[in-house]
């Protein structure tokens, strides 16, 4: 998995710095005059900019009227026609539709299964189809298309069959356009629909026929898609790769008689449904898998000698529960011994505990270390999903009980961002429990979570000290890349609270890149004394933070630690531009002490301060450090 799909909104593209993460920007069918209206000016020339720096574009059906020069749609409708030039114009002809009758907004009644012929086999090192049929809906053709050859136009496929209108020199389907340092491709059909989601019982005549010819093409379709994709420079997974499957949950502790007590804590949200033991976690139902029905508190053996589940069939009728509701997971529940490595081959629970025993003892932390209680799957829809969103569950979880997994299908980042969790990547989340009335306020434990990330690093043994990683506030963990010039994104952390009268439940979310090279760098391409493995360094960083925030429990973030942060962040006195400020200029100072703001001073001629002094949230802007810019989200920050 290198790339994270994003949905992005209007107010995004105008006002986010987007394009120095976006790999591609998709932009889909529905209206494009809805397009134009909401991004013409500003958001077309940032799209426009991106793509010529090196972006890539990839706009079907309306995404690819909205790119050409010019849209004629139904020209001579006059409830349907839209016509009229366009700012894109990567393509800078025209884009006349309908290619085939009978369109209608919100209705498949106008769709076909078009076939098309690719004209650029070449394009792609793995199977391109020669020929292939393609959902097609509103689409139009691009006239004259191979006549901009010497524009930077390529015609990748072309309809083999007669059009509504005119195509002029052809009949092209699908163009790639080069666009200064980047490229787009526009298609006006829909290779992305997969034909078994669409609706086999539309009431649209013949739509049935239409399915099942994209479903004798899905494959075609697809390997078409990859191959533009790589068109555009993307790395794309081979054709054989299978989707992820959630996994059963593993849970274990370092404690003797740990998983008991954690097991004992939870019987006000354990129920028996059918002979089963179900945990209901507030969104999620679990089945605590064990030795006997109605049982507690013995582990269920379902490993054979080959280290695979064994299907117990008299335990789970037909008719069970687990068989009416497949949205129940699993957690096995191990009491007597952490799992095996044929349980869990990605994660070694022996090397962990194994190492968390080591580490505590240099720390002289006895047993008050944050990872004691492990929650573990190797796939899973996010760590801090599973806690954060089961607030019962969260509710009666101790202090430092951490989950975490192999992949992750949805992690998550902060607002709206995703998390890329490729294999390599050490992803775990942690249950905080602290009281309402408190000398340090939850927002520092970001900064606290930070911390311990970097000190873990480099107190994972001799020589690890020297490694050049680094701070970006308020939360994120930065490396050099292999130039050591450019300072990127290898880690960050997402922490969410909810609140009772008397305590603060937080879920403190942590990804970081360790042994995957994609999609920025990692731990191991910094040349450390010996790799780093997830298991070690898990460990290594839950010690750490267990002292860091018995720390500040017990007298905030105070100045060692402030002095501690500022030791390892990438800001100090850095210059940067207050874009919604008009474009001031000012010098990063700090943090303040009272909420972990942003303190930038205004600086005038010679870069001498002027005496204006801001105060910035990370909630409230936007912030790319690398390239001295801070642009405003919504609210604003506040000035003096």
């Amino acid at each position: 998995m290198n790339y994270a799909v994003k949905p992005v909104t209007e107010n995004e593209i105008l006002n986010e710095p987007w394009n120095f993460t976006c790999a591609i920007l998709v932009m889909p069918g529905g209206a494009d005059l809805g397009y134009c209206q909401a991004l013409n000016g500003k958001g077309s020339r940032h799209i426009k900019q991106y793509v010529e720096q090196g972006g890539s574009y990839l706009g079907f059906c309306a995404g690819a009227y909205y790119g050409s020069g010019r849209c004629e749609f139904e020209a001579k409708s006059k409830n349907l026609g839209v016509v009229g030039n366009r700012e894109l114009a990567f393509f800078p002809g025209t884009c006349r539709g309908l290619a085939f009758p009978g369109f209608a907004y919100n209705s498949d009644i106008g769709a076909r299964a078009a076939e098309l012929r690719v004209s650029k086999p070449e394009m792609s090192p793995g199977p391109v189809p020669m020929v292939f049929r393609s959902y097609y809906n509103g689409g139009g053709v691009f006239v004259d298309a191979s006549r901009y050859y010497d524009k930077g136009i390529e015609v990748l496929a072309e309809y083999t069959e007669y059009l509504e209108v005119d195509g002029g020199d052809g009949n092209a389907a699908v163009i790639y356009c080069k666009v200064g340092d980047g490229g787009a491709i526009l298609c006006n059909t829909h290779p992305e629909f997969d034909a078994a989601k669409l609706d086999h019982d539309s009431k649209v005549p013949g739509f049935n026929k239409i399915v099942e010819a994209l479903e004798d093409d899905n494959t075609k379709g697809r390997n078409f898609l990859r191959a533009c994709l790589s068109r555009l420079g993307l790395a794309v997974n081979p054709e054989n790769t299978t989707p992820l499957a959630l996994s059963k949950l593993h849970l274990s502790s370092a404690i003797p008689s740990g998983v008991t007590k954690v097991v004992e804590s939870l019987q006000e949200i354990i129920t028996e449904r059918d002979g089963l033991s179900i945990l209901e976690g507030g969104n999620d139902a679990f089945y605590l898998e064990q030795q006997s029905a109605g049982s507690i508190e013995e582990s269920l053996d379902t490993m054979d000698n080959s280290g695979e589940d064994r299907a117990d069939e008299s335990r789970h009728p037909s008719n069970s529960f687990l068989d009416l509701d497949e949205s129940v997971s699993r957690i096995k529940l191990h009491y007597k011994a952490p799992p095996t490595s044929e349980e869990t081959p990605d994660f070694s629970h022996q090397l962990f505990y194994e190492n968390l025993q080591s580490y505590n003892e240099q720390e002289e932390r006895n047993n008050e270390v944050f990872g004691n209680y492990l929650l573990y799957g190797n796939v899973v829809t996010s760590t801090s999903t599973l806690l954060e969103k089961n607030t019962k569950l969260l509710s009666y979880l101790p202090l430092g009980f951490t989950a975490t997994a192999a992949r992750q299908t949805t992690g998550r980042g902060r607002g709206s961002n995703v998390w890329v969790s490729p294999p390599g990547s050490l992803m775990f989340s942690i249950a905080i429990r602290r009281p309402i009335q408190t000398q340090a306020p939850v927002i520092f434990l970001q900064y606290v979570a930070a911390l311990a990330i970097v000190q873990g690093i480099k107190t994972y043994g001799p020589g690890y000290e020297k490694l050049p990683i680094k701070l970006k506030w308020p939360n994120d963990i930065y490396a050099p890349t292999s130039n050591s010039k450019t300072y990127v994104k290898i880690g960050g952390i997402l922490v969410n609270c909810h609140y009772t009268s008397s305590e603060i439940l937080a879920v403190v979310g942590i990804g970081l890149n360790t042994t995957n090279a994609a999609p920025t760098t990692c731990l191991n391409a910094l040349n450390p004394p010996a790799p780093f493995t997830l298991e070690k360094l898990l460990a290594r960083i839950l010690v750490t933070f267990s002292a860091l925030y018995k720390k500040f429990s017990r007298s905030g973030f105070d100045k060692s630690l402030h002095d501690m942060y500022y030791e390892h962040w990438l800001h100090s006195d850095q210059i940067v531009t207050l874009e919604n400020e008009g474009g001031v200029r000012a010098k990063i100072k700090g943090i303040t002490t009272d909420w972990g703001l942003l303190i930038a001073e205004e600086v005038g001629w010679q870069d001498r301060p002027t005496g204006r002094k801001f105060e910035l949230q990370s909630d409230s802007n936007s912030f790319d450090f690398m390239k001295g810019l801070i642009c405003r989200k919504g609210q604003k920050g506040k000035g003096s």
